[in-house]
């Protein structure tokens, strides 16, 4: 519910308006989109100031706060590259920089903005088609030969194929000149990112002022979706197409865009990994089988989509994909190729190209860029060269330039000696193009406005209907007063884009109409990935449990001390002692004490399997499947990180105790998640099954641990409390702790939600429901192993079960594990092709 706006009288408002505009001064030769140069404000921004205005600082702070929750509770990040920890994959993770402030334009100036950047995608999916088809363009001379095979994303192997390089999808990164005109800086044909990123802006802006959405008018994005949507169905051959996101990896920079783009449009999201080509045609690796892929949206540069026919070196492509492109068996989106146009050194020849292929001039001009692999245009940039910016012509830089744009104005006279040799001995490496200076936008600087520079990238969708411009885009903002180019690296923030119309704009959804919907009651299918990333998540949760549990017993006995209690010391003995066996704390020599081993189970990330290390390795499985989890779940992972963070040096022993018992309450919290709010799919199953097994293996090493003929009552006590047990037994024996009842109890009792006789009928459960891959009727290993199992938990006694009946169990718990990885997850991925009757 949106917070209420309070009364507000007119000089009130108008104070807080002074307040937020003091000391705004426009940037000297730059166009500000808010203030106008007599200092007058723009008429469109006149609603927003109005409404910021009439609240007061601390409900705009409440407002504000309302966002950022938004952004850390549904967990949006990024990476910077290069910015990256391969041993812990979310150390690089940076929260999302959210300016509470939008870009504010109006539709008639939006009018000329999308339909230039239409022009140009149309104009640049022509050029593609003639690069990688007839190449009438090179042969009569409108494109140098040199600017396209000298650019490494002009991929060879598709020359000639039937949809290479062909647009899906196209951005235009914009700017606009001190004299108010856009400019486009540069275009994205390879992989554009960004357009997740402005539908998260989008939804945390519009949780903190739903109420100006509507006084304003501002258009939505869920049409430009629906659209892009439609045209990959509209492309594949098959009526209801499996659609695939191609991506990278968690590792990549904007991977959270990824999986959130997959969820939102229902897409599967997949790894090079999980595809693999059968008989011409790209297939998922599914528990279920190979199942087919229609469409891939690629996420990944063009040249690494196949490292048998493009780079060898290529680990996230897909052997054999180039082949299917060929045969027309998949479609991909963009096309392989289509990078080559991203080139600067194109932008030149662009102003010629539309008047040559359109008939009609650029309605978006260039920045003005000169090629230096000609002589002519060689011998403007030498001349100037003090004038102008200097980039590399293609995506691999020019020595030197390390693939950024290098200010002239901004070296010494030995780098401006060396650049000018370098360019003068190799001019193809390099542009010089025109410096601009970016308009400015406002930006929240403590309680006030303040101008900074912006850049805007606006998208463009391929649909049935030709091309649909987002009414919107991703605009980056620079801290710098002085930026000339903006990048999203650190120091950069995004703002949404909020798109005006004169009258109420359209409700638009990406569901289907009423009479369209085909009934399902089991979505999609489970890639193997995917599936393993569950069973051990569900396997880290327990993990992470079975350690607070253990951490809460024995601070609970160092807490409530009772030197009387026979078996008091033996108890937090073994339970200090079951903790360095763990991998959850060093043994005392190191931690001192008993209350300081503890300490280290909960927050050391050097103890392999303390509950923080575990709670880590959880969050990072969970991140690669962040498309499957609900913000709630993300949000409990965020709960856990915090309440186990670096303690601070003077935390007691019930301070302790505290951080473990609230742990404990949000794994509970995750895993009523789980239990009331899943879908009973393969997904769920597999969380489940890793749970089940981890908590029977936990169960019984903590019976042979504290179960012996002559084991004190204390000790059974503790065995109760670690499988949570104790009001069960409590409630059936009057009597205190008894080997034989404490056994049956926690091992073979079916009706304890905690005994290992429960995981195992729950796992014999949900291994007959998965998918069987062969149809010759023989049972597959994990069905084996669950029966039996099974069959072994039935006709077991507690009065014959010792350690070493309890570690049977225990290794037959970790063979089934074993066996659900070879059967259902890629590790073993030897080829199956043979016994697979089921290609869909």
């Amino acid at each position: 519910m949106a917070l209420q706006r309070r009364p507000s009288s007119t000089r009130a408002r108008a104070e807080r308006r002074n307040a937020l505009l003091a000391g705004y001064r426009p940037l000297p030769g730059a166009y500000d989109e808010l203030m106008a140069p007599d200092g007058a404000i723009r008429p469109h921004w006149e609603p927003f100031l109005a409404e910021w205005s009439a609240l007061s600082g601390d409900e705009l702070q409440r407002r504000f706060g309302l966002a950022d929750r938004h952004v850390r509770d549904t967990g949006v990040s990024y990476r910077v590259h290069g910015d990256l920890d391969e041993s812990d994959p979310l150390a690089g993770e940076r929260s999302w920089p959210l300016n509470h402030a939008p870009l504010v334009l109006t539709g008639q100036e939006w009018k000329t903005i999308a339909a230039g950047v239409a022009q140009r995608a149309q104009l640049l999916d022509t050029v593609l088609g003639d690069i990688y088809g007839p190449g009438r363009l090179i042969a009569n001379g409108a494109l140098p030969a040199a600017a396209i095979t000298g650019s490494p994303d002009y991929l060879r192997p598709v020359q000639g194929t039937a949809g290479a390089g062909q647009l899906q999808i196209y951005a235009a990164d914009l700017g606009r000149g001190p004299d108010g005109r856009w400019w486009v800086l540069s275009d994205r044909t390879q992989a554009p990112s960004g357009a997740g990123y402005a539908l998260e802006n989008r939804l945390a802006i519009g949780r903190a002022f739903p109420d100006l959405f509507r006084t304003m008018n501002v258009e939505r994005l869920a049409a430009f979706f629906q659209g892009f949507r439609a045209g990959l169905v509209a492309r594949a051959r098959r009526v209801e197409p499996r659609i695939c996101l191609l991506t990278p990896g968690q590792m990549h920079e904007s991977y959270f865009e990824q999986a959130y783009l997959a969820r939102y449009l229902g897409f599967l999201l997949v790894e090079g990994g999980d595809l693999v080509m059968r008989d011409g045609l790209v297939h998922v690796r599914t528990i279920a089988g190979f199942k087919r892929a229609d469409v891939i949206w690629r996420r990944i540069d063009g040249d690494f989509a196949d490292p048998l026919e493009l780079n060898a070196r290529s680990a996230l492509g897909v052997p054999g994909l180039v082949d299917a492109v060929r045969a027309d068996n998949v479609v991909v989106a963009n096309g392989l190729g289509s990078g080559v146009v991203e080139a600067r050194a194109l932008m030149g020849f662009m102003p010629r190209l539309a008047r040559e292929i359109l008939g009609e001039e650029l309605v978006l001009p260039n920045i003005a860029t000169w090629w230096c692999g000609q002589p002519r245009e060689r011998g403007i940039v030498l001349d100037r060269l003090e004038q102008m910016s200097v980039a590399p012509a293609f995506r691999a830089p020019g020595d030197g330039l390390d693939g950024g744009t290098m200010l002239v104005a901004d070296l010494d006279r030995s780098e401006r000696a060396a650049l000018r040799a370098r360019i003068a001995e190799r001019g193809l490496d390099y542009v010089g193009q025109e410096v601009v200076r970016l308009s400015t936008m406002p930006v929240m600087q403590g309680s006030r406005l303040d101008p900074r520079p912006m850049t805007l990238r606006v998208f463009a969708a391929a649909t049935p209907d030709g091309w649909q411009v987002m009414p919107g885009g991703f605009c980056r903002i620079s801290e710098e007063c002085d930026a000339r180019a903006v990048t999203m690296r650190a120091g950069v923030r995004s703002s949404d884009v909020w798109i005006t119309s004169d009258r109420p704009v359209e409700q638009v959804t990406l569901l289907p109409s009423p009479d369209r919907i085909a009934i399902r009651r089991i979505v999609g299918i489970l890639p193997s990935r995917a599936a393993d990333n569950l069973f051990w998540l569900g396997r880290y949760l327990e993990r992470s449990e079975a350690t607070l549990r253990l951490v809460r017993a024995l601070l609970g006995r160092l807490i409530n001390a009772d030197d009387q209690a026979p078996g008091h010391a033996e108890t937090i003995k073994r339970l200090a002692n079951l903790l360095v066996a763990w991998g959850a704390a060093p043994t005392t020599t190191k931690a001192r004490s008993v209350a300081a081993q503890a300490r280290f189970a909960l927050h050391d990330f050097d103890q392999y399997g303390s509950a923080a290390a575990s709670v880590r390795e959880a969050r990072r499985t969970a991140s690669v499947i962040r498309e499957r989890l609900s913000v709630d779940a993300w949000r409990l992972f965020g709960d856990l990180q915090r309440q186990l963070a670096e303690p601070g040096k003077l935390e007691s022993e019930g301070e302790a105790f505290e951080i473990a018992d609230s742990a404990l309450k949000s794994l509970a919290a995750f895993s009523g998640l789980s239990q009331e709010n899943m879908v009973r799919g393969a997904g769920w199953r597999f969380l489940d099954i890793g749970r089940r097994i981890e908590r029977g293996v936990t169960t019984c090493r903590f019976a042979r641990h504290f179960v012996e003929n002559d084991a004190p009552g204390n000790c059974l006590d503790a065995l109760l409390d670690l499988t949570d047990s104790q009001i069960t037994y409590r409630s059936r024996y009057m009597l205190g702790a008894a080997l034989q009842p404490v056994l049956d109890l926690v091992m073979l009792d079916p009706y304890n939600p905690r005994s290992v006789a429960f995981q195992i009928e729950r796992l014999d459960a949900e291994i007959a429901a998965l998918p069987s891959l062969h149809d010759d009727g023989m049972l597959e290993e994990p069905r084996r192993l669950a029966l039996k199992l099974a069959a072994e938990c039935r006709t077991a006694e507690a009065s014959r079960l010792d350690r070493t009946g309890i570690l049977f169990f225990e290794q037959l718990l970790m063979g089934l594990s074993n066996a659900v990885a070879e059967r259902y997850f890629l590790q073993n991925s030897r080829p199956e092709g043979s016994r697979m009757t089921r290609l869909a």
